[in-house]
């Protein structure tokens, strides 16, 4: 299933996308659990309660506005730094020179604030009068549907809800001056997401394609086959004595192609367009401005 939070005559809904994405059926929830976005099914799903009830009227997809299926976290999400070996490469002598010089030996985690998380087609500010070196992240996005702590990685799929995409952007030279990385990566509008979750049933996430865009120049293409870390491991990782809750977010990290690595690098400029897709989940295309 195809599950998105969206606006509608300044109604927030969650609907069920039909499977040529032309379409959308609300679902019917409560006005709060409507509040909560996609949420409120994985909640649900938690409590073994049944799937809402489906609107028998369908909307034009393109008659409504796609927010983030999440729009505000319950907390802060869990980020995976380094989980390509190209990407850890291409940043070795910038952002990863002070890391444990083999990629192999733990996973480089970190989080985004859940404010700074906005919609699959919203613009993106640049803080310009802090940052001059804004950078973009493809990442697939994993959404834990079963919480528990020190869940093990042969387990650790049967906790997955769904996936989505996010654009895991980035102020570089905000995140090089503090040796710990959240200031960087959590400004306002720096989490796009979306377009909708998909849930675990119905995507391989072990083989997501991953590519980026930026103003339809390709620079961005990996596969999740290829991740250091793969998402079992990162699961297992991130629930060592934490318990993971239904709705965390965890973004899974990006390949190589980054602004930063490139030679000279290319930073984000006012009036860039970044396009993000994930092969079989769906894509998400930003603006950025000041």
């Amino acid at each position: 299933m195809k599950l998105a939070t969206y606006l509608h005559q300044n109604l927030q809904r969650v609907g069920l996308v039909s499977d040529d994405n032309q379409s959308i059926a609300c679902l019917q929830l409560t006005d709060a659990e409507h509040a909560l976005g996609v949420l409120s099914l994985v909640n649900r799903a938690h409590k073994a309660q049944a799937f809402p009830a489906i609107d028998s009227n369908h909307l034009p997809l393109d008659q409504v506005t796609l927010m983030a299926p999440i729009p505000q976290p319950r907390r802060n999400i869990f980020c995976v730094g380094r989980n390509y070996h190209a990407h850890a490469q291409e940043l070795s002598s910038s952002v990863f020179k002070d890391a444990n010089a083999d990629p192999n030996a733990w996973p480089i985690v970190f989080t985004k604030v859940p404010e700074c998380v906005t919609g699959p087609y919203d613009t993106v500010y640049l803080p310009a009068a802090v940052s001059q070196q804004i950078d973009y992240e493809a990442e697939l996005a994993v959404i834990i549907g079963t919480g528990g702590k020190n869940i093990s990685r042969d387990q650790a799929m049967s906790h997955i809800y769904g996936y989505t995409v996010v654009n895991d952007v980035t102020a570089r030279d905000v995140q090089m001056r503090h040796q710990q990385w959240d200031l960087g990566k959590s400004f306002d509008t720096f989490c796009p997401m979306g377009p909708w979750v998909i849930t675990a049933d119905a995507f391989d996430g072990l083989n997501a394609q991953v590519r980026c865009w930026v103003n339809n120049e390709l620079r961005q293409d990996g596969n999740a086959a290829l991740m250091i870390f793969d998402i079992p491991t990162l699961i297992e990782t991130c629930s060592r004595g934490i318990t993971l809750l239904p709705g965390d977010i965890i973004a899974t990290g990006t390949p190589a192609g980054v602004g930063m690595g490139l030679k000279p690098p290319r930073y984000l400029q006012n009036g860039d367009v970044v396009r993000i897709e994930i092969e079989g989940l769906g894509s998400i295309e930003n603006r950025f401005e000041i």
